[in-house]
């Protein structure tokens, strides 16, 4: 049996992908794989893998009794420009955070990431290309799933929404990266429809553009709804009675917010960015620009029959990330990697 130590403080802050991600692989691990492996959470005991989900600095300090740790992995959910737009620090403190990030990971045996996309930039930080591997996220099909058509009609009347609304769901932290920008202004520009941005301020003040977006928080359109932060439990009624899941962001790593619609069957509308094309690609709706996401709303929304096709692509895309697939992966991988440095030690 092997012992892997998890790192983490992901779960301490509602409404982030990290600590969804981080929450599905544990749970995962400790339902499929009892015998194979005995977890601990943030414990110094001495492990065959001390895997480091986020970047706190005891965690650092514990990267360098090596005999201790065992095989040091660390899972790349943000690189440093990723967070511009999210976090709003002091210039010198940005520079000292942006190094500090960089040099964590350097200091892992092995790199997971989450998008391939971020191979180039690791490497060209100081990690070795053949030590990083790409595993993507997942999430639980018994927690995100697609509900009958008459489930969908009774959340509508649960939620205080009509069968004939419009509705257009995003979520996640409410921030400058994730395009609340454009997500405001689609809602103002579109009456007839109505918007939910299900995400709060998780980073409370430190959130860029904070002050601006409290107000309208506070004080939103008529069509436009903040229900705050949203557990998951909760969360998967609101994938269900949407029309569709708009998430226009101007960086994104691998959401899981994007993997959870997937599992409900909902169309997924994203800004057409360059990592996307790594890893869904053909299950969603690209859009250049605010410009291109009225015209598809519109679109839809005069003729919702389009969105079908959207639906079952992310049935497709729901299979394919699936919690089994994903599970043979991560078994595959610790067991090699455990492997391979008992044998070069």
């Amino acid at each position: 049996m092997l012992k892997i130590t998890m790192f983490s403080k992901a779960d301490k802050v509602k409404g982030q992908g990290v600590g969804s991600a981080y929450i599905e692989l544990i749970n995962m691990l400790n339902e499929r794989f009892k015998k194979e492996f005995l977890i601990n959470i943030n414990t110094w005991n001495k492990a065959d893998i001390s895997h480091y989900h986020t970047v706190n600095f005891p965690f650092y300090l514990s990267t360098f009794f090596k005999k201790q740790r065992g095989v040091r992995i660390g899972y790349v959910h943000f690189l440093p420009e990723t967070l511009k737009g999210s976090i709003e620090l002091f210039a010198p403190f940005q520079k000292i955070f942006e190094w500090y990030v960089l040099d964590f990971y350097r200091r892992m045996d092995e790199l997971v990431v989450v998008n391939p996309s971020f191979i180039p930039e690791l490497v060209k930080a100081g990690c070795p290309e053949e030590k990083i591997t790409y595993i993507p996220n997942f999430v639980s099909n018994t927690v995100f799933y697609e509900k009958t058509a008459s489930e969908k009609e009774a959340l509508r009347q649960k939620y205080g929404f009509s069968d004939t609304q419009f509705i257009v769901l995003g979520v996640g932290q409410i921030q400058k990266r994730k395009g609340l920008d454009d997500f405001i202004q689609l809602a103002k520009d579109n009456p007839d429809i109505t918007f939910v941005w299900a995400g709060g301020f998780s980073f409370g003040k430190m959130t860029d553009g904070y002050e601006e977006y409290e107000k309208v928080y506070k004080h939103p359109p008529q069509n436009l709804i903040f229900p705050g932060i949203i557990e998951r439990e909760e969360l998967v009624d609101y994938y269900n009675l949407c029309d569709v899941f708009l998430l226009p962001s101007y960086n994104e790593l691998f959401p899981m917010s994007i993997l959870e619609a997937f599992n409900c069957g909902t169309p997924v509308m994203v800004r057409e960015l360059e990592l996307y094309q790594s890893v869904i690609k053909g299950y969603y709706i690209g859009c250049q620009d605010r410009s291109d996401m009225q015209e598809a709303l519109r679109r839809f929304k005069n003729e919702p029959s389009l969105l079908d096709a959207f639906e079952e692509k992310s049935r497709q895309a729901a299979r394919y990330y699936s919690k089994e697939h994903v599970a043979q992966i991560w078994y595959e991988y610790y067991t090699k990697m455990v492997e391979t440095y008992r044998k070069s030690n």
